[in-house]
């Protein structure tokens, strides 16, 4: 059964440097960048500092669940996309695919996602959208497999924090 790790979070918050960090440990497995999933009018729309909707996010996380299972056909152990996921019934959207489902939310303070936000060249998501994302944001529940990173350290801390999870589950 395929294993598809969720690196999910506000935007700024590490997301893709720790997707990255997680492959190199699950012998690069197929990794999937969220962003890219995105439609053309859900970028401007992001650019323009408009925040999406759910009817804007639903083609997204649907093709994201797509290619997840795309990656569990093809017979991979594991998979990682990464995506903001942030209420409960996106992520149940996410669940639907074939295969276990694991979230790791990464959670560092509002301070540190707003400085990375703005030191990023040529994101189509600006800082102000922060506060929009931290809104609507839900927590993990009691009935998602997943763990809360809130190492705010480098990226190398939190790495390990994701590692010793995934070790400890038995996943690696």
């Amino acid at each position: 059964m395929t294993t598809h790790f969720v690196m999910m979070g506000v935007c700024g918050c590490g997301k893709t440097t720790a997707a990255l960090s997680l492959q190199k440990y699950l012998d690069q497995c197929p990794y999937a960048e969220g962003d890219d999933f995105h439609t053309q009018a859900n970028r401007d729309k992001m650019g323009a500092g408009i925040p999406l909707t759910d009817e804007d996010r639903y083609p997204w996380l649907g093709n994201l669940r797509d290619w997840m299972t795309e990656q569990a056909k093809n017979g991979e152990k594991y998979s990682i996309v990464t995506c903001s996921a942030l209420k409960h019934h996106y992520r149940d959207i996410l669940r639907g695919v074939e295969g276990k489902v694991a979230f790791i939310h990464l959670t560092p303070p509002q301070a540190i996602n707003l400085e990375r936000m703005l030191s990023r060249q040529g994101h189509y998501m600006k800082a102000g959208m922060l506060d929009s994302q931290l809104e609507i944001l839900e927590e993990l529940g009691a009935d998602e497999y997943g763990v809360k990173i809130d190492n705010p350290g480098t990226p190398e801390a939190v790495e390990a924090d994701i590692v010793n999870w995934v070790k400890a589950q038995g996943l690696i």
